[in-house]
């Protein structure tokens, strides 16, 4: 729970303007989980504090299939599509995928064309490319599929708002649609709609991803084979050799890693971790990716080249590369991904200065909400210039590039503010050429003479958000000195792992930080390295703050070698090198004690 009447060491305005909060859990409940699983006590007491239960505490420190998978049938339609993908099987029909252009898309296709390649069928697969085709099931991509012999459409991470695309090959293929967007209405009139986010599923897994959709239809398809004598005389298919794309989408998709997303991100990077996926090995020896494993890998070194493909290039581009069983032809493709991703980089960087200043402005002014438009910005990088503008002003953010009078745009929001129903709601009042999304992610298009209109209606719908700090809080759960930041707390820490959304990475504070010196690296010096002591002197730690390329923090760390003491909040780590272990913080804010 947090706790906003007692600020962390009183700071309510640190040097990147944010105040610092407590999550603090019950003292009873800790020490009821450190006592059952004989724990450290920092990590009882991190436990507690993200509402971990003592009951539930040895399934979340060790999250295994076996306990926490549901069964695929608690998902509406499930049954009857797993009957129809074991048809298709025992028949040896031509089946077709359509996916989507980005991670979860790239990995869901990925999924469920190997699983039925490996299964004896001739699968075909096509990806839409995002600005000849748009998001999602269009008509003459699935006539072509249905002419090339497809008598079965697996659309993946897509297919839940597109009955009318859909209602094109009626007759002629049957349709399953493997999804987890929300949906407005009732799913589309075709065979199947497997989606824990359609309004008529009581399955409560609305927290998976395509990806997790897919697998469990895996296992329902597999179950149906089996009841079926299939495997009389062939082996099974290893299912959990899938879960490293499982793993990959999940995290990139940023679903929340609790239950059965849990389990299937800790199993998935241990099958990354053998690198038996060509693609995905090429991908990690490209990124030069040499620590063990981990949530951040799929992050921030994985997902974004794969998504490159489907921003700027070749929409298919990263489903190729996961399909890839050479490991030659994969490293190619891996370093065609590398080079595009870099061309992203750039586009990117082209956008956001102009951006930023426009989003400025805005702000100055009083909006609620951020609308930046420009004339042929890329509609592939406008998502991520988005999420920039909310993570620097604390607002919804939407940014659009416009070409021939329309704009195609993408939006992102802070915690409790719904930008998707706001465009959604949009959509409807005639603001808007398409749009939809969820909570804290939308896409739009929108004609130039609704501009106006449109920030106007977002501003009044979302006006809750003009009332936010400009930073986002810091959620603070523990606070020490620098003494006691050591590489086995560090590794007491790992327990809790992986981190991301849902499970955040413990924020800790060392308290009155001594900065001893501070130096700018990495290759566009857009780090920095710091080291630090307590008050009284005794071992310094080193520190690195990342994207600190400019900003009172960056420029307070710099300039306070020997100078007043600092608190620092960020993330302990434990780093290994040539077999030993150090501890390393990483900065994430700074106020002066």
């Amino acid at each position: 729970m947090l706790s906003p009447d007692s600020a962390v060491l009183g700071v309510t305005n640190s040097l990147s303007g944010r105040r610092w909060l407590w999550r603090a859990g019950e003292d009873r409940v800790a020490a009821g989980i450190a006592q059952r699983l004989v724990l450290p006590e920092i990590v009882s007491r991190l436990l507690a504090a993200r509402g971990i239960g003592i009951d539930a505490a040895a399934d979340f420190l060790e999250p295994t299939l076996r306990v926490l998978l549901p069964d695929p049938s608690l998902m509406s339609d499930m049954d009857i599509a797993a009957d129809r993908i074991a048809d298709a099987v025992r028949r040896g029909e031509t089946v077709a995928v359509y996916g989507d252009y980005d991670v979860d898309g790239a990995c869901s296709a990925a999924l469920m064309v190997g699983l039925l390649r490996g299964l004896g069928c001739d699968v075909h697969h096509h990806v839409p490319d995002r600005i000849k085709e748009g998001y999602g099931p269009n008509a003459p991509a699935l006539s072509s599929l249905v002419a090339r012999g497809a008598r079965l459409i697996v659309c993946v991470d897509c297919g839940t708002a597109a009955g009318v695309a859909l209602s094109a090959v009626a007759g002629q293929a049957d349709v399953i649609v493997l999804d987890h967007h929300k949906a407005e209405g009732p799913p589309p009139q075709v065979l199947a709609t497997v989606n824990p986010n359609r309004l008529d599923c009581g399955s409560r897994l609305g927290h998976l991803c395509a990806a997790g959709v897919a697998f469990l239809t895996a296992i329902a398809t597999v179950r149906a084979l089996r009841r079926l004598g299939f495997f009389a005389s062939r082996a099974e298919p290893d299912l959990i050799g899938l879960l490293d794309l499982v793993a990959l989408a999940t995290v990139c998709d940023v679903m929340p890693l609790t239950g059965v997303n849990r389990a299937f991100v800790c199993q998935g990077l241990k099958v990354m971790a053998r690198r038996s996926r060509p693609g995905i090995a090429a991908l990690l020896e490209v990124t030069q990716a040499r620590d063990k494993l981990n949530a951040a890998t799929c992050g921030y070194a994985l997902g974004p080249r794969i998504n490159a493909g489907g921003r700027i290039s070749e929409a298919d581009l990263g489903l190729r590369l996961l399909l890839c069983e050479d490991r030659i032809e994969a490293l190619v493709l891996a370093e065609k991904l590398e080079a595009v991703n870099r061309m992203r980089q750039d586009v990117e960087a082209g956008i956001m200065a102009a951006a930023m200043l426009a989003a400025e402005a805005q702000i100055a002014a009083g909006r609620a909400t951020v609308l930046v438009t420009g004339q042929g910005w890329h509609p592939g990088v406008v998502g991520i210039v988005a999420g920039r503008i909310k993570e620097r002003f604390n607002r919804p953010a939407c940014v659009a590039g416009f070409t021939d009078g329309l704009g195609r745009g993408s939006g992102r929001s802070v915690a409790g503010v719904d930008l998707g129903a706001a465009v959604i709601a949009a959509r409807q009042a005639g603001l808007l050429v398409t749009g939809g999304g969820h909570a804290m992610a939308a896409g739009f298009s929108v004609l130039a003479d609704r501009l106006a209109a449109l920030h106007g209606f977002l501003d009044e719908r979302l006006s809750a958000a003009s009332a936010m700090p400009s930073a986002a809080d810091l959620v603070v759960e523990g606070t020490f000195a620098v003494s006691g930041a050591t590489a086995e707390v560090a590794r007491h820490l790992e327990r809790l792992a992986p981190f991301g959304a849902g499970n955040e990475e413990p924020t800790l504070v060392l308290h009155r930080a001594r900065v001893v010196r501070a130096d700018r690296v990495g290759r566009e010096a857009n780090a920095i390295r710091a080291f630090v002591e307590g008050e009284g002197d005794g071992p310094r730690l080193k520190a690195m703050m990342f994207r600190a390329r400019e900003g009172a923090l960056a420029d307070a760390l710099l300039a306070r070698a020997g100078a007043a003491p600092l608190h620092v909040a960020g993330h302990l780590r434990a780093e290994e090198w040539n077999g030993s272990i150090s501890p390393c913080f990483v900065i994430l804010d700074a106020a002066v004690a």
